[in-house]
């Protein structure tokens, strides 16, 4: 009685919970959804991966169905053009992996010696032993030969959910030229807009930064070549996938060549390895990329170093590459059908906000 009197009292009070309540319950909500999201991990995964090669290939039915193919074999050419897309990157993924494995051994040696002389060095400037060896421990043998190890045993896992994105593939392509004959996709003129953007931008970003990675890979594989650092393709490989992690994947790429040039050179030639990388991927990753890819993604640049961080807890690493299209996809859903988000949509960095 109480509440409705004092509600009665004063009109312009809203009707409902209040605002810091309803706050509170939409991220209590959030929590459990991406709670459910994290058990389901190893089933959601595949989906997002087949969703993305599902956007990124469906625009060839256009064309082909412009000039009168029938429907079902201008989704076979998606369907093919998406396995394709998947075969190049599990090619690129297996033998990385294998040369990264195989070189390990011939050079337990020289990391020893190299981890010895990082703890020795550390030592002299003050810090204590056990600081020291933990600091030295990212290049100690027996620890690399053991990620050796999980990265194989993370190669056969993706081997094993690899039939189930071309499943997904599969049915998701045969939905899409589905879809793609009606009138109406979402429902309404607005929220075929909203997912006209979101597709078009999902697209545009990953195509943007293959491009760019391939350039970057042939670039630094042939810098490392002509420095003498062993099996520069699989550096190249990893300086590829790791253009698509926003902000970090950079740092990732370097890490490790430069650690074998410190084993096999010394000091200098890990220096030399570090600034021509940096020359290299700053100029085209921090100056130029961006250029292309901006007005596609429209996020700020601390939205995009925290959706890093975030989909990678709930997804593994697979979330690092996709964490842009899903941080994308939660921003479509839940902020831009809503005229009253104008503010929140502002924050994220989208340059359509009211």
């Amino acid at each position: 009685m109480g509440d409705d009197a004092n509600r009665a009292a004063d009109p312009a009070r809203p009707a409902g919970l209040a605002r810091g309540t309803r706050v509170l319950i939409t991220v209590a909500a959030a929590v459990v959804v991406f709670v459910g999201i994290w058990f389901a991990r190893e089933l959601l995964v595949p989906v997002a991966v087949a969703a993305v090669v599902v956007i990124i290939a469906h625009p060839v039915r256009r064309p082909l169905e412009r000039r009168g193919w029938p429907s079902w074999l201008a989704t076979t050419v998606v369907i093919a053009v998406g396995y394709a897309i998947l075969a190049v990157l599990g090619l690129l993924l297996v033998v990385a992996s294998a040369q990264f494995i195989a070189i390990l051994p011939d050079y337990a040696d020289e990391l020893q010696s190299t981890a010895q002389g990082v703890v020795d060095w550390l030592q002299s400037l003050g810090f204590s032993s056990e600081a020291a060896a933990t600091a030295a421990g990212a290049i100690d043998p027996e620890q690399l030969l053991s990620f050796a190890a999980g990265v194989a045993d993370a190669v056969l896992g993706a081997a094993t959910a690899f039939f189930f994105v071309l499943a997904y593939v599969l049915f998701m392509a045969a939905d899409a030229s589905r879809f793609s004959r009606g009138t109406s996709v979402f429902g309404g003129a607005r929220a075929d807009a909203i997912g006209s953007r979101y597709f078009s931008g999902v697209r545009r970003y990953y195509v943007v930064n293959a491009s760019f990675g391939a350039i970057v890979a042939v670039l630094d594989g042939l810098l490392l070549w002509a420095l003498g650092i062993p099996v520069p393709i699989t550096w190249a490989i990893l300086a590829f996938v790791t253009n698509f992690i926003p902000n970090i994947g950079f740092v990732i790429g370097l890490i490790p060549p430069a650690v074998l040039a410190l084993v096999i050179g010394g000091w200098p030639l890990a220096l030399a390895v570090v600034l021509a990388y940096s020359a290299i991927n700053v100029v085209l990753q921090e100056f130029v990329q961006p250029k292309f890819v901006s007005d596609a993604v429209g996020l700020s640049l601390t939205l995009t170093f925290f959706s890093v961080v975030f989909w990678t807890l709930v997804l593994g690493p697979m979330g690092a590459l996709l964490c842009i299209p899903l941080t994308l996809l939660v921003r479509a859903v839940l902020l831009e059908p809503d005229p009253t988000t104008g503010s929140l949509r502002h924050l994220t960095g989208d340059p359509r906000a009211p």
